[in-house]
């Protein structure tokens, strides 16, 4: 056993002096197998930072919601035929209202109509903020978090006061540093609001709600004038939550039915609009997700190929140059087992430092995208793992024939090679 780990341990150190004494030629055939191995890893560490990501994402926006309006998010399983959802009427109170009068297990509903204005605040300007005209509980379907003041009452709401809650970009872009936007007026579409309330930077999330570029208004007052909400080129969204323990799939279809009731659409004929639900979108990523793994591994694979041929020339050079000195060991009484595995552990070393180099370099990268890019990275040990094993199996493959026509060297010829 202690002759077994002499032996391992001095094939290492023997491939760690191959690596000083030809830095060019052994970095130059590392490169496949490092690129590799980068390549696999780091596409199995984005996506599961992106797939983390999305789940928490989802978990914050609950997976419990509905989405209703004119567009499917995700094509129907044909073509997807926008000039005839763009011809759909819209969502309005009219469909709130009977949803909240006839699905009892809908926790909560609300209505939401986006447009873009352009913000003003004395000789400041936000232009493209997005606004965003609600009902109550808009609050307790979307995950609002507030840095100053306070969210808008249902009175405001209800009564279509001219109060807005702004975005944290909104308020960095209209006033300076310390002063206090609470209690002061913007205004847009020529009038003027009372800000109550500024949000947390949060980002877009995947309903497609980008408050830090926006503002929450009541809806009651953007349609007093401020938005045309019958027009084509908007599109209301009624969310709809469903009540805590109830299955969405059949809440799904009451309110479908609720709807059609509604509008009066006939039997046989199709929806004249289109429910949408988080886990859509995350089927379909996970569809995508599994297509960026295929080439990866695609991709890897070839640089794993190219690496695997680097070492075993490597092996082949190192075999010819110790020629003499593997027909010395054989005379001896080394055996060609003692041989092989020398040559293999070799092999199987210069191939994990290669895989090394290329789990150091994800490491660096996940710390830019964590702390630079604003990316939260998810590290995951096996990962890593798999990186550490297709390196070691690589050595094997990549030293095994090299290793081979080692051990069966005839000691006297050997010896006698120049």
């Amino acid at each position: 056993m202690g002759g077994q780990f002499q032996l391992i341990l001095t094939s290492i150190l023997q491939a760690l002096g191959e690596l000083r004494v030809n830095k060019l030629r052994t970095f130059l055939s590392l490169l496949g197998i490092t690129i590799g191995i980068f390549c696999i890893i780091a596409v199995l560490t984005v996506l599961d930072s992106m797939r983390n990501n999305i789940e928490k994402e989802v978990s914050t926006l609950g997976n419990d919601v509905l989405y209703v309006g004119r567009w499917p998010w995700m094509d129907e399983g044909g073509e997807y035929k926008w000039w005839e959802f763009w011809r759909r009427p819209g969502m309005s109170v009219k469909e709130l209202k009977s949803i909240e009068r006839n699905v009892p297990d809908v926790a909560f509903a609300t209505l939401s109509v986006s447009t873009r204005v352009n913000v003003k605040w004395r000789d400041q300007e936000v232009e493209g903020a997005s606004s965003y005209a609600v009902t109550s509980n808009f609050d307790k379907i979307q995950n609002i978090e507030l840095e100053q003041g306070r969210y808008l009452s249902a009175p405001e709401i209800d009564g279509g006061r001219n109060t807005v809650v702004m975005g944290y970009d909104v308020y960095r872009n209209l006033y300076s540093a310390g002063i206090d936007p609470i209690g002061t007026s913007i205004s847009f579409k020529g009038k003027k609001f009372q800000v109550v309330g500024v949000m947390k930077k949060t980002g877009q999330n995947m309903a497609g709600f980008n408050f830090d570029n926006g503002i929450i208004l009541s809806y009651y007052a953007a349609a007093g004038g401020l938005i045309d909400v019958s027009s084509l080129n908007i599109d209301p969204t009624l969310m709809i939550k469903v009540a805590a323990g109830k299955n969405i799939d059949e809440v799904k279809y009451e309110v479908e039915g609720a709807l059609r009731r509604e509008r009066k659409v006939r039997p046989g004929q199709p929806n004249d609009f289109a429910i949408n639900q988080l886990s859509q979108v995350s089927e379909r990523l996970d569809i995508m997700f599994r297509m960026i793994n295929v080439i990866a591994a695609i991709i890897g694979g070839f640089s794993l190929v190219v690496g695997a041929f680097g070492i075993a020339n490597i092996m082949f050079v190192t075999v010819k140059e110790r020629t003499r000195v593997i027909g010395l060991k054989k005379a001896i009484g080394a055996r060609p087992g003692s041989i092989l595995m020398e040559f293999l552990v070799e092999a199987i070393t210069l191939c994990l430092l290669g895989g090394l180099i290329g789990v150091f370099i994800v490491l660096l990268l996940s710390l830019v995208l964590t702390y630079g890019a604003d990316f939260p990275v998810t590290l995951s040990v096996s990962n890593f793992l798999i990186g550490i094993g297709i390196s070691a199996v690589v050595g094997v493959l990549a030293g095994y024939i090299p290793a081979r026509s080692a051990s069966r060297l005839d000691p006297v010829v050997a010896i006698r090679s120049q």
